[in-house]
């Protein structure tokens, strides 16, 4: 006869074997606590909720059928958090690639992009953030580039090395150094003009 398990008081690392070893439930448990943080992460990076949900549910999946991979070497949480910040960076250059083909269409169609690209700035963070501090941070980041958006939360968020960063964004570590130092000037600036308006 099966032991019954009490999940919700059992460690991560004792829900982590459960479910290797095939217990759906442990891996409902699991999923239960770590959720809000990895779609706060994917949020973070792709600024959309949709897309966000979306990564985060496949980052899930992902997880599942890895998780006998899983050696325990970091905490789950932070091995789910680099799942979802992979696919993140991959969703991030597939909408780098489509825009700027999009571009070259429009240019090549139109004779220009300057004229046919209205800027519009969406913000949906108000209804996720919790705290006024957490929503002006993400407004600030909202208007980073790509990436330094990306640079930033990697460095600073992730505590991820230049030469781990440098490699997941295909550049040099001068180049993640040198996006680092633009990022936090901006950074500094646009919260410098939030503390301002209040």
């Amino acid at each position: 006869m099966a032991t019954k398990q009490d999940y919700p008081s059992a460690a991560d690392e004792t829900l982590v074997q459960l479910s290797q070893n095939g217990d759906l439930a442990a891996f409902e448990e699991l999923v239960a606590r770590h959720r809000d943080k990895i779609y706060a992460r994917a949020f973070s990076m792709v600024r959309n909720e949709d897309e966000a949900l979306d990564l985060s549910q496949e980052a899930w999946v992902k997880s599942w059928q890895r998780l006998k991979q899983f050696q325990g070497q970091s905490s789950f949480g932070t091995w789910m958090t680099r799942i979802v910040i992979n696919l993140c960076l991959d969703q991030l250059r597939k909408r780098k690639r489509q825009r700027t083909e999009s571009i070259e269409a429009m240019d090549e169609e139109f004779g220009g992009v300057e004229r046919q690209m209205p800027v519009v700035t969406v913000n949906p963070t108000a209804g996720l953030e919790r705290t006024e501090l957490r929503q002006k941070i993400d407004q600030a980041l909202g208007q980073l580039s790509y990436e330094h958006r990306t640079v930033l939360i990697l460095h600073e968020f992730e505590d991820m090395e230049y030469k781990l960063i440098a490699k997941k964004m295909n550049c040099s570590i001068g180049t993640v150094m040198s996006r680092l130092f633009y990022a936090r000037r901006k950074m500094a600036v646009l919260l410098a003009g939030l503390k301002k308006d209040n």
